[in-house]
């Protein structure tokens, strides 16, 4: 294990990992590397770091859940070619990369994260929790001997949470809430949730809610709700969408809206 800092140079810290592997490959031998990293900006980076120094044969590939199917693909290829695969997350349980016998683990991941008091829905780079690192380390151990090296140090995984939080206890819960009371399931409060969000995030939903007109006072669906509720996006965009009509600006604001549904195409 490596120490990290608060922040890490990535591409430093992953290139001299690679060269100890390639230098050194113990039971590993000459099976393919699988880093990951906590998002496409990060591919980005370390790919352009390595491509300069990658041995003859040796193929760069990254791998996120954004990328097109026919490059996805690729990471099944049956060719003899070495690789060094830069992955996000979606290789911890997604999808299985073949022939993996190294793994280089950043231990970070981007978390979708909802914050009350800014009301807005984030994704920082935060440390996974130990069962997403035992469950990376994994990925080098399916077929035989593997090596893993972990850009961390035994402390700080010890310090980090057991499981991942749940998404609901992470995320906005206004569409949520709006499809409960669409489908006449009850009170968010009386839900059976395998874990209950706590009453400051169902409040922050409600309030949503109310602004935008979809529940009344007793937190019961309106009419403008059960439209709100039959459009596939978040509330906020679906009054944009419906109020869009009475403007005449249908066009442009659901232009705006497809937008706003995507990713964040920094990462």
């Amino acid at each position: 294990d490596a120490p990290m800092s608060e922040e890490p140079d990535l591409p430093s810290q992953v290139q001299s990992a690679v060269r100890e592997l390639l230098e050194h490959p113990g039971e590993g031998g000459t099976g393919d590397v699988l880093v990951f990293l906590p998002g496409e900006r990060e591919i980005r980076d370390v790919g352009d770091a390595l491509a300069a120094e990658l041995p003859p044969g040796m193929e760069l590939l990254p791998l996120y859940s954004r990328l097109p199917w026919e490059q996805q693909r690729r990471i099944f290829d049956a060719a003899g070619t070495r690789r060094l695969i830069l992955s996000t997350n979606v290789a911890e349980t997604s999808i299985t990369v073949p022939r993996v016998r190294f793994v280089i683990d950043s231990g970070l991941a981007r978390i979708s994260r909802y914050s009350p008091s800014s009301r807005l829905q984030r994704l920082p780079i935060e440390p996974v929790a130990r069962a997403s690192c035992e469950q990376r380390k994994g990925r080098c151990g399916r077929v035989g001997p593997g090596v893993c090296i972990r850009l961390y140090g035994e402390a700080d995984f010890e310090a980090r949470p057991a499981f991942t939080e749940a998404e609901v206890l992470r995320t906005n819960l206004s569409a949520l809430l709006l499809r409960l009371a669409a489908d006449e399931l009850g009170s968010a409060e009386e839900f059976p949730f395998l874990d209950s969000p706590d009453r400051r995030s169902l409040n922050d939903g409600y309030r949503t809610l109310l602004e935008l007109g979809a529940l009344d006072e007793e937190h019961r669906i309106t009419d403008r709700g059960r439209a709100m509720a039959r459009l596939p996006v978040d509330p906020r965009l679906a009054r944009a969408i419906l109020e869009s009509r009475r403007f005449r600006a249908a066009a442009e604001v659901l232009a705006i809206a497809a937008g706003l549904s995507v990713p964040d195409p920094q990462i």
